[in-house]
């Protein structure tokens, strides 16, 4: 249904995510509904990663009628991670809802 706020979870794993990330972490997946409103819902999941120059991943997975996308992301930061998975989801969900339009 139009215009109900979509659900997003935050996940931190191996470590407590600051308020800070989880509220940027909300705003950010909050912005996915402008390529597309039909998102049921969001997870973010922030995770270490065995890595010296990316340490920090971000997985989002996003749930649409039908399909579930994800992008995962490295990065310095969790938010510049993020910041890289919705670019990602962003053109996912464009795919998505031109697929869905052609169908129409």
């Amino acid at each position: 249904t139009k215009g109900e706020p979509m659900n997003i979870r935050i996940t931190a794993r191996h470590f407590n995510a600051s308020e800070r990330l989880q509220t940027f972490a909300t705003e950010s997946a909050g912005k996915l509904t402008k390529y597309y409103d039909g998102i049921l819902d969001t997870d973010v999941i922030f995770s270490p990663y065995e890595s010296h120059d990316e340490p920090q991943q971000t997985e989002l997975v996003v749930s649409v009628t039908g399909q579930v996308l994800k992008a995962t992301e490295r990065a310095a930061t969790y938010e510049i991670a993020l910041n890289k998975a919705i670019d990602n989801m962003s053109r996912q969900l464009l795919r998505y809802k031109e697929k869905r339009h052609d169908k129409s």
